[in-house]
């Protein structure tokens, strides 16, 4: 049975789970098995430069699959959950137009979250002319008028703004002519419905053994010259942005800066990666309805169980 056969029920798969539990492997032996292509869902991958210290999937490791939204931003330029929604959702569409089917593979669960449900974002209900305009207003009237205005119109948020915060103040009032609701209310009930029948496999492992793995890696990556790749951002001037704001990046900037020694620097790496491993976990076991898999079980017999119940899904005719 070929994949688009056995996965006619699904508009995407998605797998997670947290760093160092082998999800690159998985997704791009699924995108074999199913006619597939993989998207980025991990927030760090998406910058040029930064490879070694993101894990990110080299050409080898691709095995011809084609991914996307990777090296798409340079290392100085920020990027934000919105943008990453936007430009998936076309990604989605895209690939699925070709008769194949996407898998979003990544570590960053609200990024994941956000393309499958139905997330809004406040920053996308702008209009520059509906700014521009209570920008006129506030300069002509007074911020006592603007706010007062608030007041009328969404007295809760009103509540949260001081009165002398002249840009929120404009954005609220933005907000609510451009959606015709308030922030809270634009925001609210938000993530719940999802947007597109989907699987989303994960990857967990016992805690002690994943620690393990991640302190290895960690070692694996100065060993294929981490460190020198934040040199390089360094000295091209990549300095407190969101890019380099990454566990591992950070770190090794202060012992460049000689506020940490080498050894102390590459164990606040590992220790700050495990913390963020375990919040990876609480993230979807919390926020995602996901299908669990042990990791140690490996790539081969994952993937084997994953098609055993793709075709009993299908041959029971359920939908997901």
């Amino acid at each position: 049975m070929d994949g688009n056969s056995m996965t006619n029920s699904y508009d995407v798969i998605a797998v997670v789970g947290p760093t160092a539990s082998g999800k690159t492997a998985l997704s791009v032996e699924l995108a074999k098995q199913l006619d597939g292509e993989v998207i980025n869902g991990d927030s760090t991958q998406v910058y040029k430069g930064l490879d070694i210290g993101t894990a990110k999937i080299t050409t080898a490791e691709m095995e011809g699959i084609p991914h996307h939204m990777f090296d798409i931003k340079e290392p100085h330029e920020s990027f934000s959950v919105a943008e990453y929604q936007a430009e998936v959702r076309k990604w989605i569409e895209h690939i699925q137009s070709r008769g194949k089917i996407p898998i979003i593979a990544g570590g960053t669960g609200l990024y994941v979250q956000s393309v499958l449900y139905d997330f809004r974002f406040t920053e996308q209900a702008s209009d520059i002319e509906v700014r521009k305009r209570l920008e006129r207003e506030l300069v002509e009237r007074g911020a006592t008028s603007l706010y007062e205005k608030l007041v009328q119109e969404d007295p809760a948020g009103a509540k949260k703004i001081h009165p002398n915060n002249h840009r929120r103040i404009v954005r609220a009032l933005e907000i609510i002519e451009v959606t015709g609701k308030t922030k809270t209310a634009h925001e609210e009930d938000v993530g719940q419905n999802a947007l597109y029948n989907h699987l989303l496999v994960g990857l967990q492992m016992d805690r002690e053994l994943l620690y393990s793995r991640i302190d290895k890696r960690v070692d694996i990556m100065m060993a294929q010259g981490f460190l020198e790749e934040v040199e390089a951002l360094w000295q091209a001037g990549i300095r407190d942005v969101q890019s380099v704001r990454a566990i591992g990046y950070g770190e090794l900037q202060q012992y460049i800066e000689g506020k940490l020694p080498l050894d102390e620097a590459i164990a606040l790496i590992q220790k700050n990666t495990r913390n963020y491993a375990k919040r990876q976990m609480t993230y979807f076991r919390n926020k995602l309805d996901v299908s669990w898999f042990d990791a140690e079980l490996g790539t081969t017999k994952i993937v084997d169980r994953i098609m055993e119940n793709l075709k009993g899904l299908n041959s029971s005719n359920i939908k997901i």
